[in-house]
């Protein structure tokens, strides 16, 4: 048995090194430096490059080193004889959570437009919004994405929440599917994207859509960056349509030096870093599912690939 590490636009030492502390009897290599191609059947990666898995004939498991698996069932073909898993880290959730309430709280609060008149030495006084005058549309409704609505409504926000199917979270009014979304949206003051990339989400966050939201609406997308049609986002901010939108998400990441979501003023703009794996707690999760694999034990969040997720 062997363990295989891919990972692009993520330092794969680390996680070698983690490993090797709790596996230290097992093979554990790098790519593309592989002694034997025929010996790897446990592989734990991050956006492998198309068609990769091909090298590996006798390939049992693919484990995500995130919460998301849509960047490796869109660059390779995984047979159904084997498993695909990803990381659920309490650790994420919180991240997340901690990252959406900085953004929010900044929103309601105008806090990005003194920053600016401070850069131009403007004192203009502003009006702001209040945590109970305020509704949050939570878009998926994970294991994050509850967490999320959750503690929103927990702090006296108004928080819907929309997902494919009914969920029960206090203090969270649920709507489900597409039918639902519209009115869903037309309540919405903040809209915080969190769902998986599925061929049913993408490119959900699109002008037809987003046109339900009130004039005036922020778009958080911290989900994944193919959830937006970005010409979309660029009419409806352009117009006025939306008071702007923060996006840690892209289709193309890094983002293109070019590309004018960078220079755009309704928009900022973080590198992909809302929720980041941390290193020393996940990696208790995958020694445990090399284990599970090696016994022959059901693995931990194995991933449905009818659903995505």
């Amino acid at each position: 048995m062997s363990i295989l590490l891919i990972c692009n636009n993520k330092d794969p030492k680390p996680w070698a090194k983690a490993l090797k502390a709790k596996l230290p009897d097992t093979s554990i290599e790098i790519y593309p430096a592989v002694s034997d191609p025929a010996a790897v059947d446990y592989l734990i990666c991050w956006k492998p490059q198309p068609d990769t898995f091909r090298q590996f004939p006798n390939l049992k498991v693919i484990q995500s080193l995130g919460a998301g698996v849509e960047h490796i069932t869109r660059t390779n073909t995984i047979d159904h004889s084997q498993l695909l898993t990803r990381i659920v880290d309490p650790n994420l959730a919180i991240d997340m959570w901690e990252f959406l309430l900085a953004l929010v709280m900044n929103n309601l609060k105008q806090l990005p437009l003194y920053a600016q008149q401070q850069m131009q030495k403007k004192w203009q006084q502003h009006s702001y919004r209040t945590i109970k005058e305020t509704t949050i549309t939570v878009l998926g409704l994970g294991q994050i994405g509850t967490l999320v609505a959750e503690n929103f409504a927990r702090l006296g926000f108004e928080v819907l929440g929309w997902s494919n199917s009914a969920k029960a979270i206090p203090g969270v009014q649920s709507y489900v599917g597409l039918a639902e979304l519209p009115e869903c949206l037309s309540k919405t003051a903040i809209l915080i994207n969190i769902l998986p990339l599925t061929d049913r989400t993408e490119g959900i966050l699109n002008k037809s859509k987003l046109q339900h939201l009130p004039q005036g609406a922020f778009l958080i997308n911290v989900g994944r960056g193919d959830h937006l049609i970005e010409s979309d986002l660029i009419q409806l901010l352009d117009n006025d349509h939306l008071s702007g939108a923060f996006l840690d998400v892209f289709s193309a990441e890094p983002l293109p030096q070019e590309h004018p979501f960078w220079c755009h003023p309704k928009i900022s703009v973080t590198p992909h870093i809302a929720s980041l794996t941390n290193v020393q707690s996940a990696v208790e999760q995958l020694v445990e599912n090399y284990q599970r694999f090696k016994t022959g034990r059901a693995l931990l969040h194995q991933v449905s690939l009818e659903k995505g997720y």
